[in-house]
């Protein structure tokens, strides 16, 4: 009996892993939909370089900084445990994290979820950014911030010490992402005509809504992996109140951003309906597994209604992000964490107020991270394209290839 759960656990933990791989499909629809047809190459190939360099470096030693097995009685800050990969004794037996799966299983759920964090930076920067500086940045940032940061938590640091929880990523996967993404895109500046000389600002429309719309759904479908795998088992009870929190946030989410953008706009964007749907799902990935359905509802109404308010910010505030990555994962990752002070089973002042200091610790040192890579990705390879380079698009100027070669559409 004890092999056939094991068995199952496992199989449950490589078809989640499956369901995150898979998320990079639709993270890469959602971005090439909802920017110009010019940079679609681009997008695919930052997207393919995220995945493959993101699960290399964690290979390499991210896993091994991530979770790098803290002495007790250590401040929990900063351990590496060594280069490459390689499973410990008994790693493939029952014995193993408690039965849930295999060691090869843990390191390769958790290298599919390394790379998420520079995802969420290809969106917010995407149409101007120098390929050579994407890269760099992303090898930099994933290769030792991320792991740095989950080590705090997930490794058994100094947070988990604390009694900060944050059961899939809210914070530790998405705002880690969505603050590398703010400072990116703030010292990149906007692209070439989001901005009137007033400061307003015009709307780029993207080159395909149902490819964008096909790429929320893909998302949504592997949030089920994303959540239900971070139950680290196949528990019939846990693991199925996780998909069901998970997915009433994100129609929750969706419907009430919908209504909300159609109260101060007076017309029913989609776009903001699919990234209602995104802002739920990050919403309720901090306490997936405590909350019962109300309070999942609850969470990604506000979480969509929220995000319709980070959008309009960005505006006023003249940073550009054309897919709308860092109101779904950096505002409302932060309110995801802060909600499992609020409502479910760990609801209290005293974790509210934990969750509010680790989100306030993990803020601060992505952002003095992303800062430092910044300047070095300026220092060296650059950051931005010309002006004609943008213009031109970055398929032509950065890989002379066309992504639609037997179609005459604009560039514009």
């Amino acid at each position: 009996m004890e092999t056939a759960i094991f068995t199952a656990n496992n199989v449950w933990m490589m078809i989640c892993t499956a369901l995150v791989f898979f998320m990079h499909l639709g993270f890469s629809f959602l971005e090439i939909g909802l920017t110009r047809q010019k940079n679609t190459v681009n997008i695919l190939f930052k997207n393919f370089f995220v995945i493959t360099i993101g699960i290399l470096l964690y290979a390499l030693g991210g896993f091994n900084l991530m979770y790098p097995g803290f002495d007790e009685g250590s401040m929990g800050i900063l351990k590496f445990a060594g280069f490459g990969i390689g499973a410990p004794e008994g790693g493939m037996t029952p014995g193993y994290a408690d039965g849930g799966y295999t060691w090869w299983t843990d390191f390769l759920f958790q290298a599919v979820f390394a790379a998420t964090a520079a995802t969420i930076v290809s969106g917010a920067v995407a149409e101007r950014i120098k390929l050579g500086g994407f890269m760099l940045f992303t090898i930099l940032y994933v290769g030792l911030v991320y792991p740095i940061i989950g080590s705090w938590k997930w490794g058994g640091g100094f947070l988990d010490g604390l009694g900060f929880y944050d059961f899939a990523g809210s914070t530790l996967v998405h705002s880690v992402g969505g603050w590398a993404a703010l400072i990116v895109i703030y010292f990149l500046g906007a692209r070439i005509g989001k901005f009137n000389s007033d400061g307003s600002p015009n709307a780029i429309p993207g080159s395909n809504i149902p490819l964008s719309a096909a790429g929320v759904l893909i998302l949504w479908l592997g949030w089920f992996g994303f959540n239900g795998g971070s139950v680290l088992s196949a528990d019939p009870e846990l693991t199925s109140l996780t998909l069901v929190t998970t997915c009433l946030a994100a129609a929750a989410g969706g419907v009430s951003s919908a209504l909300m953008s159609n109260l101060l706009y007076k017309n029913f964007d989609l776009t903001m309906f699919m990234n209602g749907v995104l802002g739920g799902l990050v919403g309720i990935t901090a306490g997936a597994d405590q909350m019962g359905p109300t309070s999942a509802i609850l969470i990604g109404a506000i979480a969509g209604v929220i995000l319709v308010f980070g959008i309009s910010l960005l505006d006023k505030l003249k940073l550009d992000d054309p897919v709308g990555a860092i109101p779904v994962h950096l505002i409302c990752g932060i309110w995801g964490t802060l909600a499992v002070g609020i409502f479910g089973a760990m609801k209290g002042v005293d974790q509210f107020l934990t969750q509010l200091i680790g989100v306030g610790i993990i803020g601060g040192f992505s952002c003095i991270s992303a800062i430092i890579i910044v300047f070095i990705v300026k220092a060296t390879v650059g950051i931005r394209v010309s002006k004609e380079e943008e213009i031109k698009g970055l398929d032509i100027s950065e890989h002379s290839m066309d992504a639609y070669a037997d179609f005459s559409l604009s560039n514009k």
